[in-house]
């Protein structure tokens, strides 16, 4: 059975969007995932179909109401795990997308405006996602980029199953650098180790790479890899 994905949007035309190509469009045509979309005003309320609200308390900007966002995920409701699309969500991590990967599928909630009635999400027990520490217009961007890094991850879409075990975040450290030919390019020239067919040397150097490279860019990443290693005696 294929990996099912459903967005619930007010902009379904955004989808599938870049995920109709290279590896995540080929493994759509090959139906190992599909993808619907339901649009949340097919069940807004009243002569205009409202789908939003002022808020409670005051305030700019309006709410998506329980009762709209309740009809389209009952529309849709399985198995599958829901997630809300929001800046205030847990970060997306490469533990949950390969969790998400092993999963039947997902429901996405995409918000527009000032975001969701709480409400909906704690009656529907919704694991709120954020992608990132900033504000997007809507959920739908960021629904693309988790269907992308979990798809990619789905049997039979990436070519090597070693590609993503050696990847950032697949492991405790970020990727090393990587380099391809012209062996000199421009007078920039491929470090020498590479270059040396001694496989445990590059193994070394590459660690080392990881190793910087987490340390300066990611220190976060960087003392958690350091407390999790074995205390040495």
């Amino acid at each position: 059975m294929s990996f099912r994905a459903t967005i619930l949007t007010l902009f379904p035309e955004m989808f599938p969007g870049p995920l109709g190509h290279s590896l995540a469009g080929r493994a759509l045509r090959e139906a190992i995932w599909s993808l619907d979309c339901v649009n949340i005003r097919d069940f807004g309320q009243g002569r205009h179909r409202a789908v939003d609200d002022t808020p409670f308390g005051g305030g700019a900007g309006m709410v998506l109401r329980p009762d709209v966002l309740d009809a389209a995920i009952a529309s849709v409701t399985d198995d599958r795990p829901l997630i809300a699309l929001t800046p205030r969500g847990r970060p997306l991590t490469q533990a949950r997308v390969k969790t998400l990967a092993a999963a039947p599928g997902v429901i996405l909630l995409c918000g527009r405006y000032e975001g969701f009635d709480q409400r909906v999400l704690d009656a529907r027990n919704a694991e709120e996602i954020s992608i990132g520490d900033y504000v997007l217009a809507g959920g739908e961007i960021a629904a693309l980029a988790l269907l992308d890094a979990t798809i990619r991850l789905l049997p039979g879409v990436m070519g090597a199953a070693e590609s993503a075990e050696d990847e950032s975040f697949s492991a405790p450290l970020l990727e090393y650098p990587h380099y391809t030919r012209p062996a000199d390019w421009n007078g920039h020239t491929v470090p020498d180790i590479l270059l040396s067919g001694n496989h445990e040397s590059i193994a070394a150097w590459r660690r080392a790479g990881s190793e910087t490279i987490t340390k300066t860019r990611r220190p976060d990443l960087w003392a958690h890899h350091i407390a999790s290693q074995p205390a040495r005696p």
